[in-house]
């Protein structure tokens, strides 16, 4: 059995004023951030872990490197591309309110009717894209830890995406149960090395002390 513990990164300054991100834009984590990266390792710490692996994108490395720190056992960090966010193109770095002024059509796509999702006028990342470089690593990591805890550090979109096809989701269904929140943990099981799984928890938050806000999930 292998449990795989899907976090999204502490939450930055663009996400406190509602930018994208996404692959190659990047902001700095806010300092109350690692307090709750503190409140998550107390939620981590009655689990053994055999690695934790992170997107390369500094505010998800720094959220894996501020939590190792926080666990009592010593874990190996493995930074890995195919972790990274959406590459969102031309709306990276755009304020959302902008974002939906000028590319409406393909925001309402992303966000809404991910089946309808068509990113080239913006030069992004498609969501077959995403799947195909992100699905064959969370497998190997299956198959090299069949019986062992993982903690996977990634970003938002990129971890709602992926998780619910996983789980053989529909593509037009992803985001039925929401987004996911920063410094969220979200837990999913497989008994057969990556063939099958099951969520035990969902954007779990409940250890965050701070009043959630509507800019705090995607």
């Amino acid at each position: 059995m292998t449990q795989l513990f899907f976090i999204r990164h502490g939450r930055t300054e663009w996400n406190l004023e509602g930018r994208y991100q996404g692959a190659h834009g990047d902001s700095a984590l806010l300092p109350e951030s690692f307090n709750e990266i503190d409140e998550l390792a107390d939620f981590l710490k009655k689990y053994d872990f055999a690695k934790i692996y992170c997107s390369p994108i500094k505010r998800a490395r720094v959220t894996a490197q501020k939590l190792e720190s926080q666990l009592p056992q010593s874990i190996n960090i493995v930074a890995d591309a195919a972790f990274a966010e959406f590459d969102l193109g031309k709306m990276e770095g755009m304020l959302f309110k902008d974002v939906e002024k000028q590319y409406p059509k393909e925001l309402d796509a992303f966000r809404h009717h991910p089946e309808h999702y068509d990113p080239t006028e913006i030069k992004a990342e498609s969501f077959q894209e995403l799947f195909a470089r992100m699905t064959p690593k969370i497998l190997e990591i299956c198959q090299r830890y069949p019986e062992r805890n993982v903690i996977i550090i990634s970003h938002g979109a990129a971890l709602c995406a992926e998780i619910r096809y996983l789980q053989g989701i529909p593509l037009e269904r992803i985001r039925s149960r929401g987004g996911l929140t920063n410094t969220s943990t979200t837990i999913l099981q497989t008994l057969d090395e990556g063939k099958h799984f099951k969520c035990l928890e969902w954007n779990k938050t409940d250890y965050l002390s701070r009043q959630l806000t509507k800019n705090d999930t995607v």
